[in-house]
């Protein structure tokens, strides 16, 4: 039997639209999750959308809140969080089916060549290179190898129009295209997130496909904050649900 967390919060997002159960410690659902739910309603609706490293599900539920996709399916390899993330799709009336399944030992062959639209905010730091922190529940979602994260997310894609849609730390950006080239999967579309004007790109967002090299869109870039402590008019419409507000660089919406 699948267990959940004894400390956990109840909180919202999208400007209450949508509530979820997370675990009190460890690590939290961010803005990121925001952001990567946003740029992937911005492709084709999906039919079946599948969440790489989902956690609680707060990706799949942005996805879902958006309407970007009918069907789901979560992937977590810790049955606590699994079971919150079931709650939580249950709760928003989501059509999810649960996998707790360890990425390194391969994607269920059930999910596999099914999907049309994969999203992951996988691990950010490559524990061989970073030191890891000292709370398990952020060690465990924050460090570890991307590439069971991209092999899973090529095995997924059911053909050349099937997008796979990622969130990245933009310093690490060559290791990632590099991985996901190994994989056959080529980016098309990217956009880059900075705290402000005067700072570097924080993490970059990037949709992939299986197709040939060439016809990479770089977006304009997403601005967090206009000042301190004052959100960029784009992140709070993000916030509350806006994902189509964003014009392309190629004008469309």
């Amino acid at each position: 039997m699948v267990g959940t967390p004894n400390a956990t919060t109840t909180d919202s997002l999208y400007g209450g639209a949508v509530s979820l159960r997370q675990p009190a410690r460890g690590y939290r659902v961010n803005v990121d999750a925001v952001l990567l739910a946003a740029f992937a309603a911005q492709g084709r609706a999906a039919q079946h959308a599948i969440d790489l490293g989902a956690g609680v599900g707060s990706v799949a539920l942005g996805v879902h809140h958006l309407g970007a996709a009918t069907r789901f399916a979560l992937v977590e390899r810790e049955p606590e969080l699994l079971a919150l993330a079931g709650e939580n799709a249950a709760h928003a009336a989501m059509d999810a089916r649960l996998y707790c399944v360890d990425l390194a030992q391969g994607l269920p062959r059930e999910l596999q060549q099914c999907a049309d639209l994969v999203v992951s905010n996988p691990p950010f730091f490559d524990p061989a290179h970073t030191r890891s922190s000292q709370e398990p529940g952020k060690s465990r979602a924050r460090f570890g190898d991307l590439t069971p994260f991209l092999t899973a997310a090529a095995a997924a894609v059911s053909g050349p129009r099937a997008r796979v849609v990622f969130v990245y730390p933009s310093r690490e950006l060559n290791r990632f295209l590099s991985k996901a080239e190994q994989v056959h999967l080529i980016a098309k579309r990217m956009r880059f997130v900075h705290a402000d004007l005067q700072s570097a790109a924080r993490v970059a967002l990037i949709e992939l496909r299986r197709a040939q090299p060439g016809g990479l869109e770089i977006m304009p870039p997403l601005f967090e904050w206009s000042k301190k402590g004052v959100r960029s008019p784009e992140l709070a419409r993000l916030l509350l649900g806006h994902a189509n507000a964003v014009t392309t660089a190629s004008g469309r919406k």
